[in-house]
């Protein structure tokens, strides 16, 4: 651990938010700005770690952990690959329609593992290009990083991912077509319908955000009443970029709350649901809590405490309802700093305390399960993602500064996708 257990709370914080930042400077591509999904050999890049990366470079700047010069060029090399890219049909292209592939081949940028064009990850990608374009706002480079960034947003063609609904699709393949699933209840999709509704060039038709809205699911959990999505990640990742602090669309107005608060209704439940522990994991209690998507173990079936435990692998879990296996992401809690610090800290200490083996070289690992007694400590996801990573630099940065929600605010497109999506009050 590393003496983590003896620092200030600030100290601490700020060790593991650069520590987390290094991941995008071990695991990109020297030429292009590909970063890997993971740190695992042999890893693909993730469309949307790439996002994060180019969101976290400001923050590196403003931490005095890179020269804006370098953060510059990084980011330049980045958006100068998504712009020169291949955009079409093919099979092995990198995108199509100014989305792209979900996976990339780190070196040559073209599509692996017959995965989907994907809209949400194409949406936290261009959320960072947005970023990126909001920040550098000096000359020469920083120039060719605004017009880029300008480009590549303008590009995307939301109106074609509706295929002819109101509503989106979750992808689309060059094999089949348009995936036969859109998005249903709340979920993490906020930032792709803002996105949407904001481009001056395809917008999003209106009435798609409110059909959306009409398959939420408003409940009273655990004591409290939530917009209910089960897994941690699904209340966090729009909030890395959008300030939703005083602002509701029609849906929040009329249960006279917004979607932050929201946020904390769902954090408090996943801490009563750790308390009252219904299915008698290990080490669940209000002060260890997270569950959401990630890493898992694929152990087979065992008899443990006088129950059967099944292991589901990497898996979206949820909270309530579930699944859940008894694992939880190390990073989750610590990510949770804006919505519920003196929880999240508390949490975070405890982890590092009792079970140091989750953070190494000062990163989380993406899944610990403690149920799983493997030698002695319990099973833990082999190395980093760098989604994991990413989420905890920004997160950390807007319960400090407010860095990437203030740079969020000035962008006219996230205002103008916000308005059109019916939010009101607050600093829109």
């Amino acid at each position: 651990m590393g003496g983590l257990a003896q620092i200030s709370d600030d100290a601490l914080v700020t060790r593991l938010q650069r520590a987390a930042f290094s991941y995008f400077l071990d695991y990109a591509d020297a030429e292009n700005g590909l970063v890997a999904d993971t740190s695992r050999e042999g890893s693909p890049c993730s469309i949307a770690v790439v996002g994060f990366a180019l969101s976290c470079y400001p923050v590196a700047v403003e931490n005095g952990w890179l020269p804006r010069a370098e953060a510059a060029a990084r980011t330049l090399k980045a958006l100068r690959f998504l712009a020169r890219s291949r955009q079409s049909e093919a099979p092995d292209a990198t995108g199509y329609k100014g989305f792209y592939y979900h996976f990339l081949d780190m070196r040559t940028g073209r599509r692996v593992w017959q995965c989907e064009l994907s809209l949400i990850d194409t949406a936290l990608l261009t959320a960072g290009i947005l970023v990126a374009g909001c920040y550098f706002d000096g000359g020469n480079e920083e120039t060719e990083i605004r017009e880029r960034a300008d480009a590549l947003y303008r590009r995307v063609d939301w109106r074609w991912a509706q295929n002819q609904t109101k509503g989106l699709t979750q992808g689309w393949k060059p094999e089949c077509g348009f995936l036969h699933y859109g998005w249903e209840g709340y979920n993490e999709a906020t930032i792709l319908y803002v996105l949407g509704l904001g481009s001056p060039t395809f917008a999003l038709t209106p009435g798609g955000y409110e059909r959306w809205s009409l398959t939420y699911q408003w409940e009273n959990l655990l004591e409290r009443d939530v917009l209910y999505s089960g897994p941690l990640f699904t209340h966090l990742f729009s909030h890395a970029w959008i300030d939703f602090r005083g602002i509701r669309d029609a849906f929040m107005r009329e249960k006279s709350s917004d979607y932050f608060e929201n946020t904390r209704s769902a954090i408090a439940i996943h801490r009563e649901y750790g308390k009252r522990n219904p299915y008698g994991f290990s080490a669940y209690s209000r002060d260890f809590w997270g569950v959401t998507a990630g890493d898992g173990p694929s152990a087979p079936e065992i008899r443990e405490d006088g129950r059967d435990r099944r292991f589901f692998g990497y898996m979206s879990r949820g909270v309530p309802y579930g699944p859940d296996d008894g694992t939880i992401a190390p990073w989750a809690m610590l990510a949770s700093l804006p919505f519920a610090a003196d929880a999240a800290l508390a949490g975070t200490r405890r982890l590092l305390e009792t079970w140091p083996q989750v953070c190494t070289r000062d990163r989380f690992s993406s899944g610990f399960n403690p149920t799983l007694r493997e030698g002695s400590g319990g099973w833990l996801s082999d190395g980093w993602y760098g989604l994991d990573q990413g989420l905890l630099v920004m997160m950390i940065e807007n319960h400090r500064t407010g860095l990437i929600w203030q740079l969020m605010r000035r962008c006219a497109w996230i205002r103008d996708g916000l308005r059109r999506a019916g939010f009101e009050g607050g600093w829109l």
